[in-house]
């Protein structure tokens, strides 16, 4: 502490686990016992620092009439109006300077008061405990003006024993939360900075020879399918006999004395996975208390470089996961929760990491219940010290040694009896050190039964399994050779901000080659925008910056696979082709059938079949496929079909649940391939082909082809009635974030518009595109041609100061009421970027508001996220068609387009039709806004009123990557500038008329 500061305050700057009669450790328990929810309104005053707390206000006569109300749970930066401050939001940088474990003096503290009322018969006999599940970042309470403790660990469970200081009737408790401490030097997660008690605070009734403490070991032999129960009891010994029933095992148990552990065979037993999650209730009761568990049998082991349950290796198709929602920040929802987690069963993910600290103890429950893999991390993150070079680092200071042992014995005390949990996880990126290297040791010591993870540990000095954050397909191979004899995982990877990421499959694939990696975790679920609104009151999900913080990271929040307000991005659905455990794979010679799962076979899955023609359902059917059991695959033949049909035949088999499960209805779809059968081609028409009409000069200076007008620089104004601009050739698109943020390493802002990024090396890609000029390209039309059949074009497109260009040339074509547009772009020599695009823009009415399409989707698809797509016909609303991120940026694209028609109430319809050039068809993007006006907006809010709607018909476009924490677009899906050709056909219809 200075030399100024109050004895009264050192206590915030204090490297200590906690004070106070502090209860030990022990496990998140269902029992009989009393409870009283202290939850609800309280009193609540806010000071602008921790000297200017009122000493009074822990005496229970203190008058607090005059205080607000506030209601816990609940972090006060979201409540107020902003008058009690404002979320701030830093990924790596410490918000205050670096100087442990002093904090600054301006420390808002929120003093919180509360009146219960205890039931008489709790002092009749037993104890009394209160309990914080979560406070951030110190609490100081008194209970009825005696200080009972310091809780510190803003994410880890505290009790502390009240006995003594509680009374029958009328109790006054006040809990003195402080934003700053000591211990924010080791809760550096990359989240918001929220103040306040944000998990529940209890009142229990302990009986004198209660089970305080119950550890229920479940194992089974994969040999043999036999389980033993293995029960550790924390109770004194007057609570003997204590009884231990499974009525479903048969299980009837005594225990007649205080042993370290008692070992119960019980037999054949079903195991538990997160394919299967077979749970078994046990009740384990005495005299005084009744405790009911819910347990799985399963062994979790690493042997060599294989990381087995049940003698099976793990794959994990898993997600980073915080505790988070956009207005009740770190607040617990339950029935929210739960449907986040059937959303991601439905989307084939496995495994939770729960990034960066012990979870609500409930959504453990969920995980048991469900079925999900968990790692389950410790509320430990140092990571603003790497900014000093790891000086100072808590992890090596022996002064800190306790906080972190205590941090490590409150984790897996609290969940060590959830069959979900596969490994502990010591922290985040918290350097390295002696006081990491002692969590370890306790842990295997204390559970022996489950592996440690920590991915800082790039020595593997600590951890039992090797662990990366977003290392390259190449560096994870490396890997495999460096680190034999070792499973590897990727504890984060395919960075899910904004529009990407891309190039998931080729992680599937490296993990399909290498055993040894048992694939991974994406960062992460959600973003974490808090919904606010502007001063006119339009709502919007804010991020770092648009609170007024000086010092932030921006969007980098933002990154998860459903948004804000849990809408899915199209890289959940991405993700959810790509890992399925159900692989069908179609060939010619038949359907092979590879079941991934841990376990369970496919006998839940119905394989049903269509056969489309040009996207039209010609014939259906299910196909005869055994029940595969889990790691067998199988084959059938392909359904006899009839090709005869004119047209382009597909056949796309789908894996739908046959029956209702716990987490998704019958129908299902687990996962869908598509096999192309090739293109039949009509026979002879004997109509004639209308000869193609002459380009004449207009009397406004352009030119009239057919029912199509051209200003004079031959640009496209209307087609028929319909205005239609533009057609011109465009290679900027809005940059995503894995093109905007690239410099791993450096936490900088190298632009205030931009945000921070941990990708590679070098200079974005939007940063290049910039300094190329890509989004500046000017025109010059080299000659304009208008002939008997119709108006060509030929124009150059270069950027102010740069020798580089593209050469584009335009054949406008009018036949039979149908426009015509063949374009040829050729690059110059010496391009030394990627092209985000190459596309022909147009815009048309604001008016349409419903596009149908052959082609693929249904969702967006680019390059190297593609296998969520299938050739078919769909149909969207036009503002349906792109994604609402929290920063605009490039959306929308769907690949190799057939047929495209747009429609609006009082408009003509407007079609497109492609036909392939070199046996590739151009994409395309329908959206309200230009790719000029994404570019310019950082908020959805900001983009301005649109006038019309934007058609990008992309001859080629950039892949996504995953540059904005991770690799960039791998080379195989890089536009790097080369030529490229497209053939379209645009119709307009009539305004009453019902096109097919």
């Amino acid at each position: 502490m200075p030399a100024t500061a109050s004895p009264d305050i050192a206590y915030i700057e204090e490297i200590s686990p906690g004070s106070g009669r502090r209860v030990a450790p022990r496990a998140h328990l269902d029992s009989d016992s009393p409870v009283l929810d202290l939850c609800g309104d309280w009193r609540f005053r806010l000071y602008p620092s921790a000297g200017e707390a009122d000493a009074a206000a822990s005496d229970p006569g203190f008058d607090d009439s005059g205080w607000d109300a506030i209601d816990v749970p609940s972090h006060w930066v979201l409540r107020g109006d902003g008058r009690w401050g404002r979320p701030a939001y830093t990924n790596v940088k410490y918000p205050f300077p670096l100087d442990p474990p002093h904090v600054p003096d301006a420390n808002p503290t929120g003093d919180h008061r509360r009146r219960f009322v205890l039931p008489p018969d709790w002092l009749a006999g037993g104890r009394v405990w209160l309990r914080f599940d979560g406070l951030e970042s110190l609490g100081r309470v008194w209970l009825n003006g005696h200080e009972v403790g310091v809780v510190r660990g803003s994410r880890l469970r505290q009790e502390l024993d009240v006995t003594d200081q509680v009374r029958a009737g009328g109790n006054v408790l006040v809990v003195r939360v402080h934003q700053w401490s000591a211990m924010s030097y080791v809760e550096d997660q990359d989240q918001w900075w929220l103040p306040g008690i944000f998990r529940e605070v209890t009142l229990l009734h302990r009986p004198d020879a209660g089970l305080d403490d119950v550890w229920l070991r479940a194992d089974r032999d994969p040999a043999t399918g036999r389980g033993t129960l293995t029960v550790e009891l924390s109770c004194p010994p007057e609570a003997y006999p204590v009884r231990v029933r499974c009525p479903e095992l048969g299980l009837e148990a005594e225990l007649r004395d205080a042993a370290a552990a008692h070992a119960l065979d019980v037999g054949p037993v079903e195991p538990w996975s997160a394919d299967v999650p077979r749970l078994y209730e046990v009740v384990v009761a005495n005299a005084a208390e009744t405790v009911t568990v819910r347990t799985g049998f399963r062994r979790v082991e690493v042997v060599g470089d294989a990381w087995l349950v049940n003698g099976r290796r793990l794959r994990l198709r898993g997600v980073n996961r915080h505790d988070f929602d956009p207005i009740e920040g770190r607040v617990f929802d339950a029935p929210k929760v739960r449907e986040a987690m059937l959303l991601m069963k439905r989307h084939n993910l496995n495994a939770i990491r729960t990034s960066h600290y012990p979870p609500h103890p409930v959504l453990l429950d969920l995980a048991d219940e469900l079925g999900f893999w968990v790692i389950d991390e410790c509320d430990l993150e140092t990571h603003g010290f790497e900014t000093n070079g790891w000086v100072g680092n808590p992890s090596d200071d022996p002064d800190w040694r306790e906080v972190y042992l205590d941090r490590a014995h409150r984790m897996v005390e609290r969940d060590k009896n959830h069959p979900c949990i596969i490994a502990w996880s010591l922290g985040n990126e918290s350097g390295q050190g002696g006081n990491l290297a002692a969590m370890a040791t306790w842990i295997r010591r204390r559970d022996p039964g489950r592996p440690v993870h920590y991915e800082n540990d790039h020595t593997d000095r600590y951890v039992d399994v090797v662990s990366r954050m977003y290392a390259t397909v190449e560096e994870l191979v490396e890997l495999t050779r460096t680190r034999p004899g070792r499973p590897i995982i990727e504890c984060e990877y395919v960075h899910a901000m904004g529009n990407g990421a891309g190039g998931i499959a080729t992680y599937e694939a490296t993990f399909d080659a290498h055993p040894a990696l048992h694939g991974g975790f994406v960062w992460e679920w959600r973003d974490h925008g808090i919904l606010t609104a502007t001063a006119d009151g339009t709502p919007f999900h804010a991020y770092g910056g648009d609170f007024g913080e000086v010092f932030h990271d921006g969007s980098f929040v933002c990154d998860g696979m459903v948004l804000a307000d849990g809408t899915p991005t199209p890289m959940l659905a991405e993700y959810a082709a790509v890992v399925t455990p159900i692989k069908v794979v179609l060939a010619a010679e038949g359907v092979t059938v590879d079941n991934r799962r841990h376990d369970g076979d496919t006998g839940d899955l119905t394989f049903g079949w269509v056969h489309e023609v040009d996207g039209r359902a010609v014939a259906s059917g299910v196909l005869a496929v055994p029940p595969v059991a889990a790691g067998d695959s199988t084959s059938a033949p392909l359904p006899t079909l009839d090709r005869g049909a004119a047209g382009e035949h597909w056949l796309t088999v789908t894996a739908a649940l046959a029956d209702r499960t716990p987490w998704a209805p019958a129908g299902h779809v687990v996962t869908t391939a598509q096999l192309p059968l090739g293109v039949v081609e009509p026979g002879a028409s004997a109509a004639p082909v209308a000869a193609p009409e002459p380009a004449v000069p207009s009397d406004d200076g352009g030119y009239a082809l057919g029912e199509a007008r051209f200003d004079r620089w031959g640009r496209l104004l209307s087609v028929g009635p319909l205005p239609a601009l533009g057609g011109e050739v465009t290679l900027w698109r809005a940059p995503t974030e894995n093109d905007s943020l690239a410099t791993r390493g450096s936490y900088e802002l190298a632009d205030p518009a931009e945000t921070m990024g941990l990708g590679v090396d070098g200079p974005s890609s939007a940063e290049r595109w910039r300094e190329a000029g890509l989004d500046r390209l000017q025109p010059r039309l080299v000659a304009l041609v208008p002939g008997p059949d119709g108006l060509t074009t030929r124009y150059l497109l270069a950027a102010a100061n740069s020798a580089q260009h593209l050469t584009v040339e335009q054949r406008w074509r009018w036949s039979a009421g149908t426009l015509q547009l063949d374009v040829d772009v050729q690059p110059s020599a010496g391009w030394t970027v990627t092209w985000p695009r190459v596309g022909v823009h147009l815009r048309l009415p604001a008016g349409y508001a419903e596009a149908s399409w052959f082609g693929t989707g249904p969702g967006e698809n680019y390059a190297d996220s593609r296998v969520a797509a299938r050739v078919g016909r769909f149909s969207a609303a036009v503002d349906d068609l792109t994604v609402r991120y929290a920063v605009p940026q490039e959306s929308g694209h769907r690949e190799a387009l057939r047929e495209l028609r747009l429609a609006g109430q009082g408009l003509p319809s407007f079609s497109v039709t492609t036909t392939p050039v070199a046996g590739a068809r151009p994409g395309f993007v329908v959206a309200r806004h230009s790719a000029e006006e994404w570019t310019a907006a950082r908020h959805p809010h900001e983009l301005p009123r649109s006038h019309g709607v934007h058609l990008y018909l992309d001859l080629a476009q950039h892949g996504l990557g995953s540059r904005s924490c991770g690799p960039d677009v791998r080379p195989e899906h890089a536009l790097w500038p080369r030529p490229v050709a497209a053939s379209v056909l645009f119709r307009v219809g009539h305004v009453d008329r019902a096109d097919g």
